[in-house]
């Protein structure tokens, strides 16, 4: 089987010592070596994690094959304390929506299934030091490409089902930026620094959304705690800066912006 088949599935039926073994696979085919390989719970469930140096810098393997995306809106509930906090933005005019479920259906991507390839994805974001028309190419030379949305919520997730990559709830006595303690602070799954800053936008292959953050546009609006953490969902797409990323006057935002490059194995 060629590691671009291998399945999330099939990864979490793997003994430490075969994931060792897909490990120094996956890291020879891209010339690189074997920093982490190692087991850790994720959301109940016990799932590898590997890191890959090449070049000076660090890949996770993102294993892939048929995998769900999205938020499923007709099964997940909003607890009490956030349909309050919805509320409340409402009432200072902000939102999408008359409550947060129809909120969310306005920024958040389909819930779907797809099959993806395994890759090696950065483990930290890289800022952009050229216009975001630029980046396939520039990476390109160093043998890299943008992840696809799907890649990036993915990655993100790891399999999870939930609104965030660590769980349905998120504090709600504090907004993320800033906070040192919260779970956006933690490794996804697979082990990537991903979604833990508002401030920060990622940008994939896809033009009309961006990911992991909203430029710190919720947390200088003052927008609510529930709204300020939403831009860190793994499915938000953020659809309205994306358009403004991608528009006329967005051509000298390229230093506020960043990608996570991927290594095709």
């Amino acid at each position: 089987m060629s590691l671009a088949d291998l399945s999330l599935d099939q990864w979490r039926l793997f003994e430490p010592a075969a994931a060792r073994r897909v490990a120094q696979e996956a890291a020879s085919q891209v010339d690189g070596r074997v920093v982490v390989v190692e087991t850790v719970e994720h959301l109940g469930t016990p799932l590898h994690r590997v890191r890959i140096e090449r070049n000076g810098q660090e890949f996770a393997l993102i294993p892939g094959g048929p995998v769900t995306l999205g938020l499923d809106l007709g099964a997940w509930q909003p607890t009490p304390e956030q349909t309050a906090d919805y509320a409340e933005s409402l009432d200072q005019g902000f939102g999408y929506g008359s409550d947060l479920r129809a909120h969310l259906t306005g920024i958040l991507s389909p819930h779907r299934s797809v099959v993806l390839a395994t890759v090696l994805m950065a483990v930290e974001d890289e800022n952009l030091t050229e216009p975001p028309a630029d980046v396939p190419t520039v990476l390109a030379e160093r043998g890299l490409r943008m992840p696809s949305p799907d890649e990036w919520e993915h990655a993100c997730g790891a399999g999870a089902d939930t609104l965030f990559r660590w769980g349905n709830d998120c504090p709600l006595d504090r907004i993320p930026y800033g906070d040192r303690t919260g779970p956006h602070q933690q490794l996804s799954g697979f082990g990537l620094r991903i979604a833990y800053d508002t401030y920060r936008t990622e940008l994939t292959s896809d033009i009309t959304a961006v990911h992991g953050g909203d430029g710190g546009e919720s947390v200088c609006g003052g927008y609510g705690h529930m709204l300020a953490w939403l831009p860190l969902a793994t499915a938000n797409r953020n659809p309205s800066l994306a358009e403004f990323i991608y528009g006329p006057d967005g051509e000298d935002l390229c230093e506020d912006l960043s990608t996570r490059p991927v290594l095709t194995l």
